[in-house]
């Protein structure tokens, strides 16, 4: 993988693990818990430092439910993994704890009752890890969930609402699995099946007391005496002899009536503090290996998204991470080819980090020794596009219609540049029907759109109508970057516009004149991207001018060099803010000339974070490179001094060198 295909990979699993935290964590996800995880676990591998990494769950969800909110006793952050023997063994290098405790990571939904002087007042979902949905009156159906406490106790009780597979297999089979069963369950608004799901417990906090539970088998004999069945928990002093356990768990654990994936490995000494990190330090799950399934391809697809055509296995169904598998991904050509893979083959499948699973390669010989293969024959690659006709340009890695004026390509412009420019009001089907209507079928075509035409579209209605004309006729100035970006050139994001702005193809002049050579010069950008850049330029540049010459968008002028105070500074932020978003926070940075960075390297100016103190990865990194670490209160106040010298304000006669400014 090269540097570019790297940087593009990280960009799509972030938005990829944005988009599905929602669903995975408060509603019934679209994806198992499984996929989610590798999800994770590759961007970790290729950006440990990423903010999305730092996320807590489901961020910012809104309570499209109606369910009412309640905040958690304790942060209910989520664990570091382990999807190898090796990954687990550096972690417990780290950690050198005597005495280990071992539990099964339950898959299901994560549940926090809270008692006070024994008596259960809520029951609360994950929802973001800080906050979730009450939904005691749902709880209290459940098999497990105890409405009082022989003790009188206050605080709370955490566990797993599961679905057991008996009652999957004879109520719930309609479902993906017994996960998406009972996080669909347990949030229903009338309760109906609550009493099919089951609530094991594996963790306890009293209020204000961080001496109630002196270790982690007390406080699961605490549970056990109070009449909770626990997730079945073991003691061990060597690492080898865990990674020993989980083999012989990850082979028997089909016949347990749960599912679990994994173990979860803590420090047997309770740690109040660390329990309340964002990713605790001292527990990490230890997840079973990647799972893989041979089965036969029997026909290939080719997925259509704008002007690329993407190869897709259609193969014989086989249950693979929980889920049944009918589809799986084949990336490009250059990857048929280099596994000579025919329809027929015998191929292998995995689920490395993508929501379609992938054929990983051609089966080794033998894989399915009972059944009676097919006759073999050739994948017929398509040649010409479905839609314009133009012969298809095949270059290995991508095939694609290269027509500018293929309709297929301009729809997919016209959501893109939607999508780039957050124009929220108008969304994928009011877009698809304008297009199929001949209205809109070039970008600028959006800024002569009238109410009376748009009231006329289905759903609409004349308040509608004029809400998104009122919305896209609001002048904007928006940087180059992002005005080139919402042009769709393929591989071509905002990013990559801005290093290629920064280097100094500062104007749309300039980037008009700058050929492929030229754009090559810039640190990142090699020659294809170049060339994308360079020939969609040229392709674009009537369309451009035509948006533009609407009145309405507007490309930013170059900055003032004056007006960049942070100018060579770089910011680096982690956990969570409490005045602004994060994005809005490296947003400010960027227009006042500084840089945000997604980790902590040598050079970095400031790490910013409301938890000074923490032992994250970040801050002992950060320390070690000798980086100031400051608050957020301490960076609004940099913020607010950089804004003061722009505006003119002569209350601050300069910012003071990095290191002094407080």
């Amino acid at each position: 993988m090269t540097g570019l295909q790297r940087k593009k990979r990280i960009i799509e699993l972030e938005n990829l693990i944005q988009g599905y935290q929602s669903s995975y964590y408060n509603g019934e996800a679209e994806i198992t818990d499984a996929e989610f995880d590798l999800l994770w676990d590759e961007l970790k591998r290729f950006a440990p430092d990423s903010p999305v990494l730092a996320q807590l769950g489901a961020d910012g969800v809104d309570d499209i439910d109606g369910f009412p909110k309640a905040a958690h006793l304790i942060p209910m952050g989520s664990q570091d993994k382990a999807a190898d023997p090796d990954a687990f063994r550096a972690w417990a290098q780290k950690i050198q704890a005597p005495v280990y405790v071992v539990q099964f990571k339950l898959d299901g939904a994560s549940l926090e009752l809270q008692y006070e002087k024994g008596s259960l007042v809520r029951a609360v979902t994950r929802g973001d890890g800080v906050v979730g949905d009450e939904i005691t009156r749902n709880a209290l159906r459940m098999s497990g969930v105890l409405p009082t406490l022989n003790a009188d106790f206050s605080g709370g009780v955490r566990g797993e609402v599961l679905m057991p597979r008996t009652v999957w297999k004879e109520k719930y089979a309609n479902k993906a699995n017994c996960r998406n069963a009972a996080n669909g369950i347990m949030r229903r608004k009338d309760g109906a099946g609550c009493e099919n799901l089951i609530f094991l417990a594996y963790d306890a906090s009293a209020t204000g007391n961080d001496g109630f539970f002196k270790n982690e088998i007390e406080k699961i004999a605490w549970l056990e005496a109070q009449g909770f069945t626990v997730s079945e928990t073991k003691e061990f002093t060597d690492a080898e002899a865990i990674i020993a356990y989980r083999a012989i768990i990850a082979d028997t654990r089909r016949d347990l009536d749960v599912d679990i994936d994994g173990l979860v490995v803590k420090d047997r000494a309770t740690n109040m503090d660390d329990l309340r990190r964002v990713r605790p330090e001292r527990q990490i799950a230890f997840k079973f290996e990647l799972e893989t399934a041979y089965t036969i391809l029997r026909a290939v697809e080719w997925s259509e998204a704008g002007a690329t055509y993407t190869p897709v296995g259609l193969i014989d169904p086989v249950r693979l991470a929980g889920t049944t598998v009918k589809r799986a991904s084949l990336n490009n050509p250059g990857m048929i080819r280099s596994m000579n893979l025919n329809i027929g083959s015998v191929v292998s499948v995995v689920k490395r980090g993508e929501i379609i699973p992938k054929i990983e390669n051609v089966a080794p010989p033998g894989a399915l020794p009972d059944v009676d293969l097919p006759e073999e024959s050739d994948i017929v690659f398509p040649v010409s596009c479905s839609v314009c006709g133009a012969a298809l340009v095949d270059e290995d890695t991508r095939l694609y219609c290269p027509n500018p004026a293929c309709p297929k390509l301009l729809l997919h412009r016209l959501e893109k540049w939607i999508k780039v420019l957050d124009i929220r009001e108008i969304g994928e089907k009011l877009i698809g029907q304008l297009f199929s209507a001949g209205r809109v079928t070039q970008i600028h075509d959006l800024y002569t759109l009238t109410p009376e035409e748009l009231a006329a579209f289905d759903r609409m209605g004349t308040v509608s109508a004029n809400k998104v004309v009122k919305y896209i006729r609001t002048t904007r100035d928006i940087p180059l970057a992002k005005f080139i970006a919402g042009f769709d050139f393929e591989g071509v994001g905002e990013t990559i516009m801005e290093k290629i702005v920064d280097f100094g193809f500062n104007t749309l002049e300039r980037l008009r004149a700058a050929d492929t050579d030229a754009l090559a010069i810039v640190e990142g950008i090699g020659e294809v991207t170049a060339k994308t850049i360079a020939q969609g330029m040229e392709q674009a540049a009537r369309e451009m001018d035509a948006v533009l010459s609407a009145g309405v968008i507007a490309i930013a002028d170059p900055p003032d060099e004056s007006k960049r105070p942070l100018k060579g500074l770089s910011f680096c932020f982690t956990g969570e803010l409490i005045a602004m978003k994060r994005s809005e926070a490296e947003e400010k940075v960027k227009i006042l000339g500084g840089s945000p960075k997604a980790s902590v390297v040598k050079g970095l100016s400031y790490l910013v974070t409301n938890d000074t103190e923490s032992g994250s990865a970040k801050n002992k990194k950060a320390q070690n490179l000798g980086v100031p670490v400051i608050d957020e209160k301490q960076f609004l106040h940099l913020i607010d001094k950089a804004a003061r010298l722009v505006s003119g304000d002569p209350a601050p006669a300069h910012l003071p060198a990095q290191g002094e400014l407080f």
